[in-house]
């Protein structure tokens, strides 16, 4: 850590690891809302409350603003897995087979609304 702050790297290091932590969700909001709908909403609130803790109860600026944007970050992703699933109610993302009739339903109550 002193390296960091003697050599003036740590926002860098921050930085970079927030990009790689933001890129890193993408992938996961997809794959999450393929195999499980948006009932996996709730894991990403416990991450985004077990990441705010654990950013609370560091001294570490960098360990806690990894959380920080950690927890922030499963915050975003619940909104993220809804709007995922109007992506695929769309046609933008390929629908589960499994779920085909869950999506049949969205697109039908959507047609009623028009």
């Amino acid at each position: 850590m002193d390296f960091l702050q003697d050599y003036r790297l740590l926002g860098l290091v921050i930085g970079i690891c927030t990009f790689l932590i933001i890129g890193l969700f993408h992938p996961v909001v997809i794959r999450a809302e393929y195999y499980w709908g948006t009932r996996c909403w709730w894991i990403f609130l416990m991450l985004g409350i077990g990441g705010t803790a654990g950013s609370l109860l560091t001294d570490n600026v960098l360990v806690s603003t990894l959380l920080g944007v950690f927890a922030f970050s499963s915050f975003w992703t619940i909104k993220e897995v809804f709007e995922q699933e109007e992506r695929v109610v769309k046609g933008w993302f390929p629908t589960n087979p499994r779920r085909a009739a869950h999506y049949e339903r969205i697109r039908e109550q959507k047609s009623k609304q028009l």
